[in-house]
């Protein structure tokens, strides 16, 4: 008997490891935990409960609803329409209606574009009320009694039940509802708060919080926190504070800052002159100054810029909802093109959320299929548990003999005659069983892994294995049998391993990011050690850190900002730690995606220039992200990214295009009206304005090269560059006015003149129409435009708007008539001129760099970087170097011990020789 003890005794010395459960841990001031001391057995009385309901508010979150006209009105904001607004009522001032019907339409048509296409969303915080409990049970007064939520206060007895969702976060009191102690702790489901896999057990003076779901037993609670003070409120308060303007926004008012600068500045000018110059005639009058001016500014002014982008993006959008992939707010689709950081949450999103089998560890030369069985064998059928379910499901899809079964509670060829349900005191469960081919009976039991291989008179090798899946993250859990004729004799089958896996296309969307130069970051609140487990399986680096990485008081934010950015993921976060990831990315100038799905991910998904909530999502991280996955898997990621990307070069090359005309078309004019007091008619200015862009409209359709990069708005050089083409354009266009004059004898005469003396006029229309209007075709790429030929239906259109203004000025009518030949050499010129034009653009594009940027416009933001880069860039090469040393000395090593190995062999060699 003796020798039987020692040998369990060393059998079974070593202990399983109790796996930490780390969890932030709320601060209750000392005036709070005053409040808290309620008696247990009487709860609060209805005076407490009315002061401190006044004092601390109703227990719910604060509505912030925007009102619809004020969100229509929105949409006229902005510098480039502020300009057009402007211009549209100098044009009511005039009198000039044709004008204003045409730029209040154009006004209209953006805003509605842009109101209708957004107009889905609801409201975050509304969807956060919704996950909310309605009523709870509270003892008031003594009694027990059923409450609205609203009015609960801290300090309040709740009563939490399987099943019940919290009302409030609140601190265990480790009894039961009517004073009793309980046994066992409290199961909590907490994923869609803090992005735990697993339920979370919590005993006697834990926190529950606010809408998080009870999934076993039984236990009161006193309220701590209500309302917007709450773990899920101060989520809500992240979400209503945020409302910076968006990147394209941005982009957009930058564009316009610098056109109503050159616009203002060249049209001012003009006005000055031609009151000083004209001063006493009619021409000099106030009026018909300012309704020349008027007809320049409208004509130079993108009035089509707002339209033609978001045309672009709804296009986009459509696309994309043809992918399941629906965008809520339009500018997101031109975002996500220069998305270079994607964070995102794991449980839900990268992984499933539902525990599943993982590979087992198996003793006693018992195999996969028999763990399984004798696993379902000892599981509670219908219980609410997430682990029983996941054990049932597992085996119900792997083992033969479960499928197809008629009796779905029946296992056949066994008979479970008495059954153990699981008990927090025992932490096991357990079955009597009848093998119906024998007859015998034996007993299955299934539960913690220390309690099962205690029951077996322990096992070094199981606890072992036990501890390296709890270093993995997985949870175990231990199975075990009575051996054949022994009902007391029990035998370790195996232990069961759970893990919440990573969705199927995840590894390959987070490679395909990777190809595409956008880096994945995940941001979890589960634990540290399932983070890296799961980070491993998708094919990411290990290097995640714990949410204390990002609350260091011992750290600048600039060297928090450096783990952030090199790190590849955090662990054990809380809403304001996912929402300060984000926000420091964007500090550093980095377009930041956000990818999630429960309530703890929706101030993130709101903060990040991109959200993107996936399938099966909450209501709080659908309404509050941009961009809503309806397919599960993340693989319409990818699809999203490439869309974004042709999205943007389109925008890019119209804007480009755009800017171009712009600066042509003042520098020209100011030209000509200063030194010859000669403009184009108003109509025809018009003519060109409303064509030429309803024309690019159809840049939406068009082929574009996506780039390998995340794209990237650079304003110095798409300014410099649009300088560059307008002065190369300009030069085209006094060709054409002097040579048409001085060699042709078309004077630039007065519009009141005779048809017969205006042919200048036909001869500038045409041109200053299609000679900017085909650059476009160089502006698609940044090389040369011949390597990703424009789409059939974009090539027609443009070229087809030409032909009309062909025959416009060939035939007459709105314009005097001039021979065919001269306007078909006008039209030509302007096309040949556009492949001149596309080398200078590629040359440049070749040249351009950030320290040229730096050069010409040197701001201190610039140098700084510049520095930054040329500090960084030393750094690497000292890095390199250093690797290049170690390299070579481990090459001079190998051979030198291959030498030496080689003499060895020699001398050896020699001796046998010698001693023969």
């Amino acid at each position: 008997m003796s020798e039987k003890i020692e040998e369990t005794h060393q059998k079974g010395h070593l202990e399983v490891e109790e796996a930490e459960h780390h969890e932030h841990k709320d601060e209750i001031s000392p005036e709070l935990e005053a409040l808290l001391q309620t008696d247990v057995k009487h709860g609060l009385t209805t005076a407490e409960a009315a002061e401190r309901l006044a004092r601390f508010g109703p227990n719910e979150l604060a509505e912030v609803k925007r009102n619809p006209f004020l969100k229509f009105l929105g949409y006229f904001t902005g510098a480039i329409a502020y300009l057009i607004e402007v211009a549209c009522i100098i044009s009511a001032v005039v009198k000039d209606w044709l004008d204003f019907g045409i730029i209040l339409g154009l006004l209209l048509v953006n805003a509605c574009i842009g109101f209708i296409e957004e107009s889905k969303a609801e409201s975050a915080l509304d969807a956060l009320r919704q996950t909310l409990a309605l009523k709870t049970r509270c003892w008031r007064d003594g009694h027990l009694v059923e409450l609205d939520v609203a009015a609960l206060v801290p300090g309040d007895i709740i009563v939490l039940r399987l099943g019940d969702i919290v009302p409030a976060d609140g601190r265990l009191l480790g009894i039961g509802a009517t004073g009793e102690a309980t046994e066992g702790d409290l199961l909590i489901d907490q994923s869609a708060l803090t992005g735990e896999s697993l339920p979370v057990a919590k005993n006697k003076g834990k926190t529950v919080y606010s809408s998080s779901i009870v999934k076993q037993g039984q236990q009161m609670a006193v309220v701590t926190k209500t309302g917007g003070d709450t773990f899920i409120g101060r989520a809500a308060n992240l979400i209503s504070i945020t409302t910076e303007e968006g990147h394209f926004q941005k982009i957009i008012n930058r564009i316009g800052n610098f056109l109503i600068l050159i616009t203002v500045v060249l049209v001012v000018i003009i006005m000055i002159y031609q009151l000083v110059h004209f001063k006493g005639t009619e021409n000099g009058k106030f009026l018909t100054i300012l309704r020349k001016i008027l007809v320049l500014t409208v004509a130079a002014i993108p009035v089509g810029l707002p339209t033609v982008m978001s045309v672009t993006m709804a296009v986009g959008a459509k696309q994309l909802a043809a992918k399941k992939v629906i965008v809520k707010r339009l500018t997101a689709v031109e975002e996500m093109a220069s998305v270079s950081v994607l964070c995102s949450d794991k449980t839900g999103t990268l992984t499933l959320n539902e525990l599943t089998f993982d590979e087992p560890y198996l003793a006693n030369n018992y195999s996969s299929e028999d763990i399984l069985l004798y696993s379902y064998l000892a599981a509670e059928a219908g219980a609410n548990d997430p682990i029983e379910f996941a054990v049932r499901t597992a085996a119900e899809e792997q083992l033969e003999i479960l499928k197809g079964r008629t009796h779905k509670h029946e296992v056949p060829g066994f008979k479970v005659t008495s059954f153990l349900p699981f008990n927090p005191s025992t932490k096991l469960t357990q079955a009597t069983v009848t093998k119906l081919e024998t007859n015998s009976t034996f007993k299955v039991a299934k539960g913690a892994p220390q309690v099962i291989i205690r029951l077996v008179g322990g096992d070094d090798d199981a606890v072992r294995a036990v501890n390296s899946l709890a270093k993995r993250g997985l949870r175990a859990l231990g199975v075990a049998r009575t051996v054949e004729g022994n009902m007391d004799q029990w035998e370790l089958i195996g232990m069961i391993s759970l893990i919440d896996p990573p969705r199927p296309d995840s590894a390959e969307t987070i490679r395909r990011c990777g190809e595409m130069g956008v880096s994945v970051k995940m941001i979890t609140g589960d634990q540290l050690i399932i983070a890296k487990e799961v980070a491993h399986r998708l094919g990411m680096q290990r290097v995640m850190l714990d949410a204390g990485h990002l609350v260091d008081a011992d750290k600048s934010e600039d060297e928090i900002t450096e783990h952030v950015i090199r790190a590849d993921g955090f662990a054990q976060v809380i809403p304001e730690h996912k929402y300060r990831v984000v926000e420091l990315l964007q500090k550093r100038g980095i377009l930041v995606g956000m990818t999630g799905d429960g309530v703890n991910d929706a101030p993130a998904l709101k903060k990040a220039n991109v959200g993107i909530a996936v399938h099966g999502c909450t209501d709080a991280a659908r309404s509050a992200a941009d961009i809503v996955l309806l397919a599960p898997g993340l693989s319409t990621i990818v699809d999203g990214l490439m869309t974004s990307r042709a999205i943007f070069q389109r925008m890019r090359s119209y804007a480009l295009y755009r800017i171009t005309s712009t600066v042509h078309f003042l520098m020209f004019f100011f030209v000509v009206v200063m030194a010859y007091d000669w403009a184009l008619p108003a109509h025809l200015l018009i003519l060109i304005c409303i064509l030429n862009d309803l024309a690019t409209l159809v840049i939406a359709v068009d082929n574009a090269q996506i780039s390998a990069r995340p794209d990237k708005w650079r304003i110095g050089q798409l300014i410099t560059m649009s300088i560059v083409l307008g002065i190369c354009l300009s030069a085209l266009s006094f060709a054409h006015f002097f040579i048409f004059w001085k060699h042709f004898g078309y004077e630039p005469v007065d519009h009141d003149a005779p048809e017969v003396d205006r042919k200048l006029e036909s001869i500038m229309y045409l041109h200053i129409s299609s000679a900017p209007h085909f650059v476009i075709f160089s502006t698609r790429l940044t090389g040369y435009f011949w390597e990703n030929l424009p789409s059939p239906i974009f090539a027609v259109v443009i070229i087809g708007t030409q032909i009309i203004a062909l025959l416009m000025v060939i035939f007459g009518g709105l314009t005097p008539k001039v021979p065919a030949g001269q306007a078909i050499v006008v039209l030509l010129i302007s096309f040949i001129y556009f492949i001149i034009l596309d080398v200078v653009k590629v040359q440049m594009f070749k040249r351009w760099s950030f320290e040229l940027t730096a050069a010409m416009v040197p701001t201190s933001a610039r140098r700084t970087k510049l520095a930054s880069r040329k500090a960084a860039n030393i750094q690497q090469q000292r890095v390199w170097d250093s690797i290049d040393a170690v390299r070579k000395v481990a090459v001079m090593t190998a051979v030198v011990s291959t030498f030496q190995e080689k003499n060895h062999v020699v001398v050896a060699g020699s001796k046998a020789e010698l001693e023969e």
